[in-house]
């Protein structure tokens, strides 16, 4: 039978794995989804995800994992203050429902499945039922705060054990079924998962059996992700930090130990140049990752609205005629990377191959459009050092008088390159491979985290970007500040009246990223 993954070595246990919709039967994968970031799923729960048909994820579980499944459907059990928590029996039920139906059912649970998950109720139910089941570790969060908040749970010579210790014992119960003296006394870390609501139960609980009140703690929520927030306290006054719970609200956990002080020396997640910023990213929709990672890398929390769509022309014949002449062209230029795609895929659209570019000399805006012509094969014969059309003037201006010069680029832009190598004397041809589209309207979240003064950055790209953030958001991104991938859009934006704080030092995403963590934080 098919795997849901392409490795050869079949899953452990009995688990017929199945793709076939004619089946009676489908089957059911509980996945871990790890402690938040998206990043943090495993190689395992990615292919599940990738071949499934349903998937039943919780509030724990980051939806941006969802993006692995787009042929499925996506049901969420409930998120708190967002949505109505399903009661574990109705997540039940509707898990047997599709896999009764024959369906791959993907159970997407924060954290680890066998970890304070209601796994075995699951299980349970699966098992009655006949239904085949895998179950896909994933990260727990005591693990995961060890990492990214620099506590190792366990170190040689302070904490030899650990205990994981659930603050939310099942409702109902004639008494704690946890032995409060002797975790008390535990030799080694404490970490208290869902203890936000009961804190001052369960801190009194240790400190009414001897544990002393000056133990130190550390209370670390939503673990992982790049608004992750770390409180380092005492013992007795931990209720205080997290009473009543919309003081710091789930998901929370509580790490009780020695260990903690060493997060003085061995955090870094927090140290990270933009660790607290929120950068809106701009970029066309496809094309936005390219500049999210490293701001991330960098430890900004991104959020993304683009402002532009990328399209092919409506018209293909100015741009197959120029197909048709390019052996007239002394020099062709390319000016962006969509430039550089649109067009040469169109080539081989047409049934030609590369060869039609012989004879001319290549040159690329920057590094970022050099690299892209690369993927084709196609080496640029010049990039100017400053990565911008201010820069492949100057490279140009002595050798393109009197010559025929092809610049691709999209439909509206700055006038600075072909103006200026018609200055220089050039037979100046240009082409719009690709159309810059107006987004019409602003999605209302961020607009509404604009005007609240939630953004601190915003990143763009051309001054066509510029010009239609002016236009959906107006004055309101005046208390924002922007980085600019060059000069020119620099200018582009400060003839809307916003403040520039950060310029790319070449044309490429990572430079933004860069401009802005070298930028004077505020």
């Amino acid at each position: 039978m098919n795997q849901p993954s392409e490795s050869p070595t079949p899953p452990s246990g009995p688990h017929p794995e199945n793709n076939d919709s004619s089946r009676k039967t489908g089957i059911v994968a509980l996945v871990g989804a790890g402690p938040g970031n998206p990043e943090l799923l495993t190689l395992r729960g990615h292919s599940w995800l990738s071949r499934c048909d349903v998937v039943l994820y919780d509030g724990l579980s980051n939806a941006e994992m969802l993006a692995h499944a787009p042929q499925a459907e996506h049901i969420c059990v409930g998120k708190h203050g967002q949505s109505r928590i399903w009661k574990q029996p109705e997540i039940i039920a509707e898990t047997l429902r599709h896999a009764q139906a024959g369906r791959t059912v993907v159970r997407l649970k924060g954290g680890d499945p066998a970890v304070f998950a209601r796994t075995s109720e699951e299980v349970d139910a699966l098992v009655d039922a006949k239904i085949p089941f895998e179950i896909v570790p994933g990260i727990t969060a005591a693990l995961a705060a060890g990492s990214y908040a620099g506590i190792p749970i366990t170190h040689r010579g302070i904490a030899s054990a650990v205990a994981l210790v659930t603050g939310h014992e099942e409702p109902g119960k004639p008494e704690s079924a946890l032995n409060w003296k002797a975790l008390a006394a535990f030799p080694g870390t404490l970490v208290i998962y869902m203890g936000v609501t009961t804190a001052e139960a369960w801190t009194r609980a240790l400190l009414d059996n001897g544990k002393s009140p000056d133990t130190p703690c550390a209370i670390i929520r939503r673990c992982s992700l790049p608004d992750q927030q770390q409180i380092s306290c005492r013992l007795d006054e931990v209720a205080g930090h997290l009473t009543p719970a919309s003081k710091f609200r789930p998901p929370v956990i509580t790490i009780v130990g020695e260990v903690t002080r060493l997060s003085e020396t061995m955090a870094w997640f927090s140290r990270r140049p933009l660790h607290g910023q929120r950068v809106l990213v701009t970029r066309p929709e496809g094309q936005a990752d390219e500049l999210a990672r490293p701001l991330e890398d960098m430890g900004a929390t991104v959020f993304r609205h683009s402002v532009i769509h990328i399209q092919p022309p409506n018209d293909w014949s100015e741009v197959d005629a120029a197909i048709d002449a390019l052996s007239t062209f002394s020099t062709v230029i390319f000016s962006s990377t969509n430039a550089a795609e649109f067009f040469l895929n169109r080539i081989f659209e047409r049934g030609f191959d590369l060869r039609v570019l012989a004879g001319a000399r290549i040159a690329a805006v920057g590094n970022a459009t050099a690299s892209k012509l690369a993927e084709y094969h196609l080496r640029a014969d010049i990039v100017p050092q400053q990565a911008n059309a201010d820069g492949l003037v100057e490279e140009l201006s002595g050798s393109v008088a009197g010559q025929h010069v092809l610049i691709v680029r999209a439909n509206r832009g700055s006038r600075v390159l072909p103006d200026g190598l018609q200055t220089a004397g050039a037979h100046v041809h240009e082409i719009a491979a690709y159309q810059n589209v107006d987004v019409e309207t602003a999605d209302p979240a961020i607009s509404e985290m604009i005007g609240r003064g939630e953004i601190n950055w915003v990143t763009v790209t051309s001054s066509a970007t510029a010009d239609n953030l002016h236009r959906l958001f107006g004055d309101s991104l005046n208390q924002c500040r922007f980085a600019a991938i060059s000069s020119i859009t620099a200018d582009a934006l400060r003839s809307h009246g916003y403040r520039v704080d950060a310029i790319a030092q070449s044309a490429s995403m990572t430079a933004i990223a860069e401009a802005i963590a070298d930028a004077p934080q505020e």
